[in-house]
């Protein structure tokens, strides 16, 4: 294992970054609505942007200048978290009886399913290696989770996550109900969201699929194989996490001496409760020497080379991960 493996890897979205505090084992679980990423925005990524304002399925609206406000202010939350300061995300402070997005008081107060949260009611992914058609949804709104279909809320999707639009994959329908993959943990979280208005719905035509006995990165489009490259996976004792995932956020950070862009998904390490401060969110993410690829050296992240970060920066967010041994 590298010397910059000994203190993390990337300090942007998950266990992976130079010069950056040491990962945390078995640390009291972080708040859910903490904003700092760890191992996706502490130093040197603190200062992360957004790669993309929105996935290439979803139109893009508003003016450019809209869009760097949208960046700024990402930037800024994250500057507050590391001064303990800012809410959680997609939080609005409450005000009488219904909160500032016009959501019920009660709900406002839900767990928001982020990268941040532990969601323990949630159950979990039934088929974790199935593969699925490809839709994906977004809420436009603030939208409730249930456990099961109709049942009662215990947690709410929020409409971004880590600044970007919020877009999960759908595993599985009923009458009425969507069941979906969620970015929180325990890793494979799902659960079940209203089908009706309030959501923005897409497919995806793209697959990432990760090997890790082969050590090796395959992206999909239309079932055809757009390119496959040798990675650097989780170590034995920090090794990458199993199951079906997918693309949560793209971040570019601002100093990119080790990747110019940050791709987390929707998973976590499974041995490191924390890292470099954040939830130890797994990422894609670029490495500045060759000779990590093909070897098993990583707190959990993937790392990938040049020219896969930037295809898998062409996948739309919400596209499925699929990462077996």
């Amino acid at each position: 294992m590298e010397r910059a493996d000994l203190v993390g890897e990337l300090t942007a979205p998950v266990c992976d970054s130079p010069r950056v505090g040491g990962p945390a084992r078995r640390a009291p679980a972080l708040h859910p609505n903490s904003r700092s990423l760890g191992v996706f925005v502490s130093n040197p990524f603190k200062n992360a942007l957004l790669g993309r304002p929105t996935p290439p399925h979803a139109p893009a609206r508003g003016s450019g200048r809209a869009i760097a406000a949208l960046a700024a202010s990402a930037a800024a939350a994250m500057l507050m978290t590391g001064c303990g300061g800012g809410e959680g995300e997609g939080s609005e402070k409450s005000g009488g009886k219904r909160s500032s997005q016009g959501q019920p008081a009660a709900a406002a107060k839900l767990p928001q399913a982020t990268t941040y949260a532990d969601l323990r009611e949630i159950p979990q992914d039934t088929a974790p290696f199935a593969g699925s058609d490809g839709t994906v949804v977004h809420p436009t709104v603030p939208t409730p989770v249930s456990a099961s279909p109709g049942g009662p809320a215990v947690a709410t999707l929020p409409v971004t996550q880590l600044g970007g639009p919020t877009w999960v994959p759908v595993v599985e329908t009923r009458p009425g109900w969507q069941r979906v993959l969620l970015p929180s943990r325990p890793n494979r979280a799902t659960g079940w969201i209203p089908a009706g208005g309030g959501l923005q719905k897409a497919r995806s035509s793209h697959v990432v699929k990760v090997d890790l006995s082969a050590r090796r990165l395959t992206i999909l489009d239309a079932g055809r194989t757009a390119g496959t490259w040798s990675v650097a996976v989780g170590a034995a004792k920090t090794p990458t996490p199993t199951g079906r995932t997918f693309m949560l956020a793209s971040l570019a950070p601002a100093k990119k001496t080790y990747s110019p862009l940050i791709l987390p998904v929707g998973a976590h390490s499974a041995t490191l409760d924390t890292f470099g401060g954040g939830p130890g969110t797994v990422a894609f993410h670029g490495w500045p020497t060759k000779s990590v690829f093909g070897r098993a050296v990583t707190h959990g992240c993937v790392r990938v080379p040049a020219d896969a970060l930037k295809r898998l920066a062409r996948v739309p967010l919400g596209t499925p991960v699929l990462i077996t041994d």
